[in-house]
């Protein structure tokens, strides 16, 4: 499973990433790396959850994300 990272920057300097094949995930930092840490991350918990309940069919063997 590859996840595409969105980047945007809001006007007081802080970092947002999105993965849209993920709605609702996205998470902010203070810089570009912090926001792809915090946004992958966000993306295996809502990937486990989703695995948990049977949302998630097959499961990935395999995980990258790719900065756009």
């Amino acid at each position: 499973m590859k996840l595409r990272v969105e980047f945007d920057r809001e006007t007081d300097g802080r970092w947002i990433a999105e993965i849209p094949e993920l709605p609702g995930v996205l998470a902010y930092g203070g810089t570009r790396a912090e926001a792809l840490a915090a946004v992958e991350a966000l993306a295996l918990r809502v990937i486990a959850d989703r695995i948990e309940n049977g949302e998630l069919e097959p499961v990935p063997s395999s995980l990258m994300f790719e900065a756009a």
